[in-house]
């Protein structure tokens, strides 16, 4: 892959074997970013490749995290509910708001939203969208709460910063979790909180070393390798 002068500029001088403290990779991804001079402010990226086997059902990693000081991104929400519930729904700044006529728009092709949230009743309307939100990983799950009873709830969640992971085939999770615009403290509690939810939600069935690998990257950077050992005592 051929890259830009000004991204060459800044990896020339970057070893991509080296570790870093999270404290470091934070500053250099911030300091790259600002280096290559991009017009639109990049995503900080976290990926962790885990020591898991994907495979296996009692192995799967998957949740949310409430991002403490939000992601930057304006996320989209559409919300599956009726009466009380719909009008709660737009109430907490829900985009769009409704049921089969939801579905249909959505099955004609309409896809402007980012997170789809969904009462328990309505799931009989969802289900027949499997095949349109399970492909972008929109299908909305109890165990990510966004199939709940309280609709409004897991609208404002969303609507604050709250990051969905959830682990590849390959055993890594990726996310973006705030933007490079942000204070360096900012990023760190951000990264914090995404390390300490992939930590909490470590399977039962997984044997030895749970976290293998974590970098940082921005959008559009080179990846910045993390020592483990600055990361906690839980990996």
């Amino acid at each position: 892959m051929k890259h830009g002068k000004k991204l060459r500029n800044v990896t020339k001088d970057l070893d991509p074997q080296k570790l870093h403290t999270l404290e470091d990779g934070v500053k250099l991804v911030k300091k790259n970013a600002a280096a290559t001079g991009r017009k639109f402010v990049e995503s900080l990226e976290i990926a962790m490749n885990l020591g898991i086997d994907p495979r296996q059902s009692d192995q799967a990693v998957r949740g949310t995290v409430q991002m403490p000081h939000g992601t930057g991104k304006t996320m989209r929400v559409a919300v599956f509910a009726k009466g009380e519930k719909a009008d709660a729904a737009l109430a907490a700044g829900a985009d769009v708001v409704g049921a089969d006529d939801l579905a249909e728009k959505i099955l004609g092709g309409f896809s402007a939203f980012d997170r789809v949230v969904a009462s328990p009743d309505m799931m009989v309307v969802v289900g027949k969208l499997g095949k349109v939100l399970g492909p972008r990983g929109l299908m909305p799950n109890p165990k990510l709460g966004t199939v709940t009873p309280n609709v409004a709830d897991a609208v404002k969640a969303a609507k604050a910063g709250s990051v969905e992971f959830r682990a590849e085939k390959s055993g890594i999770v990726h996310a973006g979790i705030g933007k490079v615009s942000f204070t360096e403290d900012q990023l760190l509690d951000n990264a914090r909180a995404f390390i300490g939810a992939i930590v909490k939600a470590r399977p039962a069935g997984v044997k030895g070393t749970y976290i293998n690998r974590v970098a940082l990257s921005s959008t559009m950077g080179p990846g910045i390798k993390i020592d483990l050992t600055t990361i906690g005592d839980k990996v």
